[in-house]
């Protein structure tokens, strides 16, 4: 299997939250594109950004968020070879972002990683033979719980057995990148 290269963003919140995603993000995921995958994790509230976000990869899958009105499914299942991938926005579970219950939810979809988002934190986290990734907000608006307040991706380049996860951060007016790698099969055992 080749390298895949998928771009996961999530939570725009354009135009109730935000005007726009901020120009050196934006910049940054345009000159790497096109993706082989990308994939949102709901919460467009434009068909504006729908529609730009659909542009982005050679396949595209997204979910509807609490607070879309575009008629997107509720989770999407995507098979890359031995691993199934789960796509949700989140707001199924109470409190935000709670890694057992969103276990629960991966394991009735059948997925070994689950993608989400509603929290507008990024995170990595593995439980129960799941790998949880959120890549936090694309405009690093408010949320119900908070928020990181900076705005935020995930990269996530599938060699397997590994994974290399990378957040690009915008702070301080600069795209900054945390890297995480991590063998499928050795950490979801």
């Amino acid at each position: 299997m080749k390298n895949i290269k998928i771009i996961v963003l999530g939570d725009a919140h354009i135009p109730d939250r935000a005007w726009e995603i901020p120009s050196k993000l934006l910049e940054v995921i345009e000159n790497s594109k096109p993706y082989d995958l990308a994939i949102y994790t709901g919460d467009f509230t434009s068909e504006e950004i729908y529609n730009w976000f659909k542009s982005l990869g050679k396949k595209t899958y997204a979910v509807k968020g609490n607070m879309d009105y575009i008629e997107l499914p509720e989770y999407v299942v995507i098979k890359l070879n031995s691993i199934k991938v789960g796509v949700i926005h989140g707001d199924q579970v109470y409190p935000r972002g709670n890694i057992p219950k969103l276990s629960n939810i991966a394991h009735r979809l059948g997925v070994n990683v689950l993608l989400s988002g509603h929290t507008h934190k990024p995170f990595i986290k593995i439980y129960n033979e799941v790998l949880h990734i959120n890549p936090g907000s694309i405009t690093g608006v408010w949320s119900g719980s908070g928020s990181s307040f900076y705005p935020t991706y995930a990269m996530i380049e599938v060699s397997l057995p590994e994974l290399t996860i990378k957040f690009k951060i915008l702070r301080d007016n600069e795209v900054k990148e945390k890297i995480f790698r991590i063998n499928l099969l050795k950490s979801l055992k």
